[in-house]
């Protein structure tokens, strides 16, 4: 995995840890879906302006996900995917023909 991976997987678990802790500590204020359904009734309309806490969620999310995806970067394989040639090392390989996709009950 290497150092990169390394990093990016204890970067990916500090976010993670955080942006639960910074999510439980938010006041529930029915700024959410509950908001949507009558919740919001003494919110002024247009204040769109965050508190600290809000930000820090928004800059732990852009985190834990930029270190996801760059960890799924690091660990693809590029022939993981390719069931019919696997399929067919196999076969080559055990010399038996190798049909998986035929009902054996009739």
């Amino acid at each position: 995995m290497g150092f990169v991976g390394i990093l990016l997987l204890v970067l990916f678990v500090i976010s993670a840890i955080l942006m639960v802790l910074v999510v439980l500590v938010q006041d529930e204020a029915g700024e959410g879906l509950g908001g949507l359904f009558g919740g919001g009734a003494n919110a002024q309309i247009g204040n769109r302006s965050g508190n600290i806490l809000t930000r820090i969620t928004s800059i732990l999310g852009t985190v834990f996900l930029l270190s996801s995806f760059g960890l799924a970067w690091l660990n693809r394989t590029p022939d993981s995917g390719d069931v019919e040639a696997a399929a067919r090392r196999l076969e080559a390989e055990s010399g038996e023909s190798v049909e998986w996709w035929v009902d054996d009950a009739e």
